[in-house]
């Protein structure tokens, strides 16, 4: 079948337009609802600080458990906080009940996910917490359920209107639990203070990996760096940029510290019969752009595309050149 030309709706179109409007419309609502409850519902806010608290202080893993909905809502939570320095995997409560629950210590902390909080699946899981003083955080949106009456940290959702025209699939419900189990994760991040270096850690590879390597993992080092000191003729700078192969050349004083660089834009203006009798002091262009080996190559990138130059010197805490990027060198390792 073509597709239609932009622009024409049928009757059906404006049907399943109006369907996905209605649908977008409820979950803006639903976290609406959530957001509000948070601002004025003490009981909501505190409960969320003390989960937190609670999950950062334990000394074992974060145990996540969820049936149906909840139960993928669960896998992604437990996905999050691995990835973001809290130690967490999920388990089905059928499997828990077929003998999954020996992976669980009375060091670890269970998350379970029930919007009605009486999910019976989950029944032998808080029987177990129980007998082994496990502690229990729960997500449900009744205070009085099973669940929440046998928690250690008990977090009450605000009930809301699902956008299945029959409030049965659960939807809005299962939108607010992967926003709260998301906010819990980021809140912990950010209590251990946990960085950029230690989420490459976590995402060595793809392109979430390229984005997180560090300029000095692609940079090039030594030999490689095209330089030379104040005073030198212009044709060594010539022979070092061209043997280099990197468009420009650095220039340093007389404590090593750069103060100017040779690009192939500054030998084009300079062009004359004796400029191979100059010296690079009268050619090169003053207070270069450099960058630290500490940045992010993602941010490197930026900065490259911003001030519109294809190398950047890296430099140490005393302005010392510690290795030279090329735009390349990012495209290869995938950053863009």
């Amino acid at each position: 079948m073509g597709l239609r030309q932009v622009g024409t709706k049928t009757p059906e179109d404006q049907a399943v337009l109006e369907s996905i409007g209605r649908s977008m419309a409820t979950a803006v609502d639903g976290i609406n609802t959530l957001a509000a409850s948070f601002a004025s519902d003490p009981a909501l806010s505190h409960s969320l600080v003390d989960a937190v608290e609670l999950i950062a202080r334990g000394s074992g893993r974060v145990v996540v458990s969820g049936v149906g909905k909840s139960g993928h809502i669960g896998r992604k939570i437990a996905a999050t906080m691995a990835s973001t320095g809290t130690s967490a995997y999920f388990v089905h409560p059928t499997e828990a009940s077929h003998g999954d629950l020996g992976m669980i210590t009375s060091e670890d902390l269970l998350i379970l996910l029930s919007w009605s909080g009486e999910t019976v699946e989950l029944g032998n899981m808080l029987t177990y917490a129980k007998r082994f003083n496990v502690s229990i955080v729960s997500v449900t949106s009744n205070a009085e359920s099973l669940l929440a009456r046998n928690s250690t940290v008990a977090i009450t959702l605000p009930k809301v209107q699902e956008a299945c025209p029959h409030g049965l699939a659960p939807t809005t419900s299962a939108m607010l639990q992967l926003a709260v189990g998301d906010a819990l994760a980021i809140a912990l991040l950010e209590r251990r203070g946990f960085s950029a270096q230690d989420f490459k850690t976590f995402h060595p590879g793809g392109k979430l990996g390229s984005q997180l390597l560090l300029v000095q993992e692609l940079a090039h080092e030594g030999e490689a760096i095209p330089i030379l000191p104040l005073g030198s003729p212009m044709g060594d700078a010539v022979i070092q940029m061209s043997s280099k192969g990197f468009g420009v050349l650095g220039v340093t004083d007389e404590t090593g510290k750069l103060v100017g660089v040779i690009t192939d834009g500054d030998l084009r203006r300079h062009m004359s019969r004796d400029l191979l009798l100059e010296t690079v002091d009268t050619v090169m262009s003053h207070n270069p752009r450099v960058i630290k080996g500490s940045i992010l190559a993602s941010a490197a990138m930026e900065l490259m595309q911003a001030q519109k130059v294809t190398v950047l010197f890296l430099v140490d805490e005393t302005g010392t050149p510690s290795g030279i990027l090329h735009i390349h060198d990012l495209l290869r390792a995938g950053v863009a």
